[in-house]
């Protein structure tokens, strides 16, 4: 025999927990639901700052220098507020000055013009490059047990021979680094639409399919009593 606490207590209990997890579920949905529209907006802004890039290549390495020299300045006075720090050791307290003056000096460079800005920016990516790709090539070279050594070797030659000729050609190269820049933007935004959209047809399927499994359980009493 049945007890009667178990019987009729089952089915409130279910009810409860029922009840308990709908705000939750809601609260993931309304979750799900921003998160795909802020891809999505995200990718058609991405889309648009590609597109611009490709049709205005000039006005888009304006405002890329005009932006790289107000890094440098706000570089440039972080740097100088550290080498005035209380518990900075006399040495960094010399690199940091020097460093934050060059910065600063450097970003009111930017503002001369547009060809200053774009000239600074492109050395600045090549000498980037360059030292990251021999730093990388040394390390790969001299560590025969590093995992993946061929590919880092390559990557760094690579790397190496990208920043030389940015620093050979600076305008011709940041160009041409301008235009795939712009296609990459453009692919990455079509990549995010597509993820935004295929969330929300996922979403609408959860939902879909969500509400016939609710049904059976307000008809679980009545089929047990006949």
């Amino acid at each position: 025999m049945t007890s009667p606490s178990e019987s009729p207590g089952s089915v409130p209990s279910h009810g409860t927990e029922r009840r308990e997890g709908g705000p939750a579920a809601e609260g993931i949905a309304a979750l799900a639901n921003v998160g795909w529209q802020i891809l999505l907006i995200m990718g058609l802004a991405t889309i648009a700052l590609g597109v611009i890039a490709l049709v205005w290549p000039g006005e888009t390495l304006r405002v890329v220098g005009v932006l790289f020299g107000v890094y440098l300045l706000a570089t440039g006075v972080f740097q100088l507020a550290a080498a005035f720090g209380t518990h900075v050791p006399p040495h960094l307290r010399v690199l940091h000055f020097v460093t934050g003056a060059v910065s600063i000096l450097l970003g009111l460079v930017c503002f001369q013009g547009p060809l200053e800005s774009v000239f600074l920016l492109a050395l600045w990516i090549g000498f980037s490059w360059l030292f990251r790709g021999t730093l990388e090539t040394v390390a790969a070279a001299s560590d025969q047990a590093m995992p993946g050594r061929g590919w880092h070797v390559a990557f760094g030659i690579i790397g190496t021979m990208a920043g030389i000729v940015m620093i050979v050609m600076p305008f011709a190269s940041i160009a041409t680094l301008t235009l795939v820049v712009g296609v990459m933007a453009i692919v990455v935004g079509l990549t995010e639409v597509v993820r935004a959209i295929r969330t929300r047809v996922e979403i609408g399927h959860l939902a879909a399919g969500t509400a016939p499994q609710r049904r059976p359980l307000f008809h679980a009493r009545p089929h047990a009593q006949h």
